[in-house]
């Protein structure tokens, strides 16, 4: 469970992977700390990814995790979610800042170089993501991403989450980048893998490598 205090350090963001029941999902919070939990619909139609959501939210938010719904503002709402992931250009961007403002957090995605970085972090969104979920089938995290997430975080006071690897030895990459976040998916909720333990494991390596951020 989360403390009341979390920790000074990069923190473990997680991503909800395809076809896996709620029941596993929720395990995982009983590892440790985790920041928030953002949800992808992952293929499923309007009415099954709201009763998939509905299992999950309060479980999360009851352990302290910020719930964020990737992409579907109206089911965001309809579960009491804290935020949206939006993956868009800067236009739609903002249209669903102002829309939201007040309301629930917005997130981005979606930027590949450090122009289109800056041109969405100009819209001031609450967090930048730099990554693309289902994509971590590799141990590290990719290049690209760590490197947008370090020149970020040295830049820009928009705080950031980095994708990490299928191992969870990569939040050490990512936490050495001074990203504020690290998602993790594959590597918590992988075939044969205990979640609780996965997420226990992820923060004792951080709580033991992590650099710690200024105050």
């Amino acid at each position: 469970m989360n403390d009341a205090n979390p920790p000074n350090r990069c923190r473990i963001v997680l991503i909800a992977p395809p076809l896996l029941p709620a029941e596993q999902i929720c395990a995982a919070f009983e590892g440790g700390d985790i920041a928030s939990l953002i949800l992808p619909d992952n293929g499923m139609d309007d009415a099954s990814f709201q009763a998939f959501a509905e299992k999950i939210v309060p479980a999360a938010q009851g352990a302290g995790i910020a719930v964020i719904i990737a992409g579907d503002s109206r089911i965001a709402g309809r579960v009491q979610a804290d935020g949206i992931h939006v993956e868009a250009k800067s236009k739609e961007l903002a249209e669903t800042i102002e829309r939201l403002a007040g309301k629930m957090m917005v997130g981005a995605s979606g930027a590949k170089t450090r122009d289109e970085a800056l041109e969405l972090g100009e819209e001031r969104p609450d967090y930048m993501f730099f990554g693309r979920f289902g994509y971590d089938n590799k141990p590290e995290p990719h290049h690209r991403n760590l490197a947008l997430g370090e020149w970020w975080a040295e830049m820009i006071s928009i705080p950031c989450i980095v994708m990490g690897g299928s191992e969870l030895a990569s939040v050490e990459t990512v936490a050495a980048t001074g990203a504020e976040f690290v998602a993790l998916s594959s590597a918590v909720f992988a075939d044969g893998r205990d979640p609780r333990a996965a997420i226990a494991a992820a923060n004792a390596l951080l709580d033991e490598t992590a650099p710690r951020f200024e105050d």
